[in-house]
């Protein structure tokens, strides 16, 4: 069971609120110079010309001054609890810029992409998380670029997995 912060339970059963979830992105590749920081909510504006938005967050141990979250005309699903179910996720980017299919269609691997779900009014509180999911598809046109997060299939694990070594595990060869 997942712990919530006691204004997201209140949010959830209020009638009216004015909290709002946002989703923060984390998204790192081998070719990136540095992670692609992305925000589901225009917390505070950022800069007028041209005109961004973006979420001040330290997750992820970011300078929250320095590499804020980017606000993306976006809608995201997050991870399902549900058990047998795989761990699959859909980030939907309104294509405003080329340059977006350009990065993506760059990647010949998995990039890595962590996600937070935060409420807007406390960003730097972590509702829930996921680590180390991978990009696996990007459905590219002109009005849109859907991406699927997912796991790595189980089928793609290296055979043979984890050997008991005194390496791995020191305890057990004391």
């Amino acid at each position: 069971m997942r712990r919530m912060s006691l204004t997201a339970r209140l949010a959830q059963d209020a009638q009216n609120t004015s909290e709002i979830y946002a989703v923060l992105f984390y998204i790192e590749h081998s070719s990136l110079d540095k992670p692609i920081l992305l925000s589901t909510d225009p917390t505070e504006r950022l800069q007028d010309d041209p005109l961004m938005y973006c979420t001040r967050s330290t997750w992820m141990d970011v300078n929250p001054v320095t590499d804020p979250y980017l606000f993306v005309l976006a809608s995201a699903t997050v991870p399902s609890d549900i058990d047998d179910v795989a761990t699959d996720t859909s980030l939907v980017l309104e294509n405003v810029d080329n340059d977006i299919a350009k990065l993506l269609r760059s990647f010949t691997d998995f990039a890595t992409v962590n996600i937070a779900c935060v409420l807007a009014s406390s960003p730097d509180l972590i509702e829930a998380e996921w680590h180390g999911l991978k990009l696996m598809s990007a459905q590219i046109n002109a009005g849109e670029v859907a991406l699927t997060i997912s796991r790595e299939s189980i089928e793609d694990e290296k055979v043979p997995s984890g050997l008991m070594t005194k390496n791995r595990f020191p305890g057990v060869h004391r």
